[in-house]
């Protein structure tokens, strides 16, 4: 197997992981550990994964992350489409297998994990805020641009986070889980959101879905782009 077919692979179990732990956390244990529960088992995978994978492929598992590698000059345009793709089929088999575990525990699929915005999508559920289209737009945009900061900058090899990258990295995405799952259920990741939108029994998840893809390259463009162009050193 050479190196990107590893990287490959590592990004699809890695991404399905993520969908599997956050997600399935939201879907079955949502109503025991609310928001906060569901933001730490985000964050939890993405530091699992850091440091079971990371020295693979850099463990992304999200296309707005290997956008934003891609805009900063560290990974190439055909790499970048590989990882997404990768990416999605890994959160695609997680929200199956979440689907029919929760088919066969006759639970409700409803909403699933799916990401959305406004009191129709929520339908006015608790702890859910009536969010407009531009609210959650630049919601998504602002917190992906600065996960996209932290990870750029704490995986620079001229930074000092090292091996604590990952940490920093989870606790990060704890941190905008916290600020927006209220908002929008929390994409900064279209992988994740694709993969939930496919399985949702929500009429409007779909119909919502662009918004999850385009905020997320949005603020991951922007933060490839003012990374290059200020913070970015140079080899001398």
């Amino acid at each position: 197997m050479d190196a990107l077919t590893k990287k490959l692979v590592a990004e699809c179990v890695g991404t399905f992981t993520l969908v599997l732990g956050g997600c399935g956390t939201a879907i079955f244990a949502g109503g025991s550990v609310g928001f906060l529960g569901v933001a730490i088992a985000f964050g939890l995978t993405v530091v699992a994964m850091a440091y079971g994978i990371g020295h693979i492929s850099g463990a992304h598992l999200n296309p707005a992350v290997s956008f934003g590698c891609f805009v900063s000059g560290r990974m190439s345009g055909k790499e970048f489409g590989l990882y997404s793709l990768a990416q999605i089929i890994g959160a695609i088999i997680a929200a199956a297998i979440l689907y029919i575990v929760a088919t066969q525990s006759s639970m409700k699929i409803d909403t699933f994990a799916a990401n959305g915005f406004g009191s129709e999508f929520y339908s006015n559920a608790t702890g859910y805020q009536n969010c407009s289209l531009v609210g959650a737009f630049i919601t998504e945009m602002v917190l992906t641009f600065i996960f996209l900061i932290v990870i750029l900058g704490s995986t620079d090899k001229f930074g000092g986070a090292g091996i604590n990258a990952g940490l920093a990295i989870g606790l990060t995405l704890v941190l905008i889980h916290l600020v927006s799952i209220p908002l929008t259920n929390t994409s900064v990741n279209p992988a994740r959101s694709i993969s939930q939108a496919l399985f949702s029994e929500n009429s409007l998840a779909m119909s919502q879905l662009w918004l999850f893809i385009v905020a997320p390259l949005v603020g991951a463009a922007l933060a490839g782009l003012l990374y290059k162009g200020l913070f970015q050193k140079e080899d001398k």
